[in-house]
């Protein structure tokens, strides 16, 4: 595709007019979400208080580490939380699997658990019935082999999951709980569509990663309407892939500041050497940036030291395929993302940050509030992934109680973000305007962080 000639005449594929997009979510904009959705057309579930909740849980594959097996194995055999082994007040009894790769463990689970597996997503919701069978839904639309698109994404079928289990809810006339793994689609209708099924539906609809959900070090909880300026995360990883859980760990501070969220106007993706040519005069960015670094528990020394003292200059020399999400929100307000990716081949000169760091500047005072979203990755023989933990925690309590712990507009906002800046990149690392990002939420006053 060519580059546009003029940067204000760029968009986001098939962009929504603000008139659109506002009445499309007129009725959650400025509210807190759909925490437990709007009056219903369809009747909530009703348990009753004797009989313990069921889920089913949608997978593209169930392999060691693969996401879906993490949740899988919590669900079924529960998960440490709060000093004690926790098993789940929710049954696991019914799986749909897409896809069986060599090393498949979702029949190892059926077998030893009795959760059974079905053929399709229908078959799975309703236990081979006719009707909604289960209280809650799982959808796990992450590893297995995909085709990609032009853009370099990864088409998972979360949007395809998504609603054929609406399809289900609609011909049986009731709706449970959704959760949904990571970003919502890779097309922006798509998930905006999801998100209107919920409210439509009435159904508490969670989505996301463990980011916003894990320790964080120190433990650090924003007061509500911190009149920041700016904030910046420091990570690593791949587009449309973990850049997406760096955009979680920014907006999960981000929301809380004064007014609440309120849209993003443009994004601007950029990579290597203009990285560091943007960031040049743009001296409270990289006086976060520092500051997240210093957060850091992987930065790389260079030969000789035992530690490394973190510059733009080292980082601009041993990190050449740096990628950076350059963000302005409606309200002024900055997000900018680094995906420190250093030099692989020698690993004493690798300067990425094998973690997921925030900084956050304060407006009037200068001060800067910085803090590790932890995410251990020790060798792949000893993950336990325990960040899994609180995730798995709040889906949990979202099936008990119909309520979701935060809005979904925190996730449709990220998802916006994360497609908008692989168009950037895709177009030649060209600023791409938003009008269609015109999401505005705000949050409960405690933060859903793990303190424990």
């Amino acid at each position: 595709m060519s580059e546009p000639s003029a940067k204000s005449e760029t968009r986001c594929p098939t962009p929504w007019s603000r008139r659109e997009f506002v009445t499309a979510l007129s009725q959650s904009a400025a509210a807190a979400g759909l925490f437990a959705g709007h009056l219903p057309v369809l009747a909530r579930a009703a348990a009753a208080p004797s009989r313990r909740k069921k889920i089913a849980i949608l997978a593209t594959e169930v392999r060691k580490y693969s996401h879906a097996q993490h949740f899988v194995d919590r669900f079924l055999e529960g998960y440490g939380w709060q000093g004690v082994h926790h098993h789940p007040e929710v049954d696991l009894v019914a799986l749909y699997v897409d896809q069986s790769p060599e090393g498949d463990l979702s029949r190892d689970r059926e077998r030893r658990h009795g959760v059974k597996i079905f053929p399709t997503v229908q078959e799975a919701l309703t236990m081979g019935g006719s009707k909604l069978a289960v209280d809650g839904v799982v959808i796990i639309g992450e590893h297995g082999k995909y085709p990609r698109n032009a853009k370099g994404q990864v088409l998972y079928p979360r949007y395809k999951f998504f609603k054929e289990t609406v399809k289900v809810f609609e011909s049986s006339g009731r709706s449970v709980p959704i959760f949904n793994d990571k970003h919502l689609s890779t097309d922006w209708k798509e998930s905006l569509e999801m998100v209107e099924d919920a409210k439509r539906l009435g159904f508490a609809f969670m989505a996301g990663s463990s980011l916003p959900v894990t320790w964080r070090i120190p433990s650090i909880e924003l007061p509500i309407h911190t009149p920041i300026e700016q904030s910046v995360c420091v990570c690593y990883g791949g587009i449309d892939s973990y850049d997406f859980h760096g955009l979680e760990t920014a907006q999960c501070m981000s929301e809380r500041r004064a007014g609440g969220e309120v849209g993003v106007r443009s994004v601007h993706a950029v990579k290597g050497d203009k990285v560091w040519e943007m960031l040049a005069d743009r001296d409270k960015t990289k006086k976060l940036l520092l500051a997240a670094l210093s957060r850091s528990h992987t930065l790389r020394p260079p030969p000789g030291y035992t530690y490394a003292i973190p510059s733009v200059d080292w980082m601009r020399s041993a990190s050449p395929d740096t990628v950076a999400y350059f963000i302005e929100h409606i309200d002024g307000f900055k997000t900018t993302l680094f995906l420190l990716n250093g030099r692989m081949q020698d690993a004493q000169r690798n300067y990425s940050a094998l973690d997921f760091t925030y900084a956050g500047l304060v407006k009037k005072t200068g001060q800067t509030i910085s803090c590790q979203m932890h995410l251990p990755m020790p060798p792949r023989q000893t993950t336990l992934a325990d960040f899994f933990n609180p995730l798995t925690h709040h889906i949990e309590e979202t099936i008990l109680t119909g309520v979701a712990p935060y809005p979904i507009e925190r996730t449709l906002l990220t998802t916006g973000m994360t497609l908008c800046a692989v168009e950037s990149l895709y177009r030649g690392q060209v600023e791409v305007a938003t009008p269609e990002l015109n999401v505005a939420y705000k949050v409960p006053n405690r933060s859903t962080f793990w303190r424990a």
